[in-house]
């Protein structure tokens, strides 16, 4: 795909999200070569699923890239994410922020996270249930068992079906529980304030339904060879 492809794909989506939402070009498995193409034209903030992949290019490319991971992540891999991603959005177990907090501390740094909510209709997604995360973001305990850890939001991914209803409710759903936690009187309302949910066949419902980050790869870089997704 040629640059001026490239540029006017760019341009497309980021008008079709507006000013208030934060594009996340999802990057997996694209060439270091296709980053920096979307480097020249001022884009910064890059997502990706897989934490080698991740470690491989943050040592190539330029330092001030703000690395998203987004995949799913295990705990024998959180020593390749954290130092180098800007904010976790696939924390989906207590144990995971167990293990982000023990390399962080280790490290002398604070990473930023968003939980993973499960609000599709497929069980192969992961993430906590509403029901998990009230108690988890109820006050103090949070704070103190994860120090090193600094909760920013939510994130969510919509069931893969073409029933936009079904996804606006899905989406819904989860910005209408971002907004109840927000108002607990516990919660660092300053911190807790992203809502990641939306990619590249879902991304105009997800900003509607208040989305502040989007994760869009296909849209932006065209088709993968083989199965495409983001």
């Amino acid at each position: 795909m040629t640059e001026g492809t490239l540029a006017e794909r760019y341009a497309r989506v980021k008008a079709g999200i507006g000013a208030n939402t934060r594009l996340i070009a999802v990057s997996k498995t694209r060439s270091v070569e296709e980053i920096q193409a979307l480097l020249k034209l001022g884009h910064r903030d890059f997502g990706e699923n897989y934490p080698q992949e991740l470690k491989a290019k943050a040592a190539e490319l330029p330092k001030d890239i703000r690395w998203h991971f987004i995949g799913h992540l295990q705990r024998s891999n959180v020593k390749h994410v954290v130092g180098i991603a800007s904010l976790i959005h696939s924390v989906d177990s207590e144990r995971l922020l167990d293990e982000i907090e023990k390399r962080s501390a280790a490290l002398g740094i604070t990473t930023d996270v968003l939980l993973q909510v499960h609000i599709a209709q497929e069980e192969t997604k992961h993430g906590f249930s509403p029901e998990e995360v009230r108690p988890l973001l109820s006050g103090a305990p949070a704070q103190q068992r994860w120090p090193h850890v600094r909760i920013r939001g939510l994130m969510g991914m919509a069931t893969n079906t073409e029933d936009a209803d079904q996804v606006r409710r899905e989406f819904r759903s989860l910005a209408e529980l971002h907004r109840e936690l927000r108002a607990h009187p516990g919660l660092r309302r300053e911190d807790f304030t992203e809502l990641s949910m939306g990619m590249s066949g879902d991304a105009a419902v997800a900003v509607e339904e208040g989305s502040t980050l989007v994760r869009v790869g296909t849209a932006i870089f065209g088709e993968r060879s083989g199965k495409a997704t983001g």
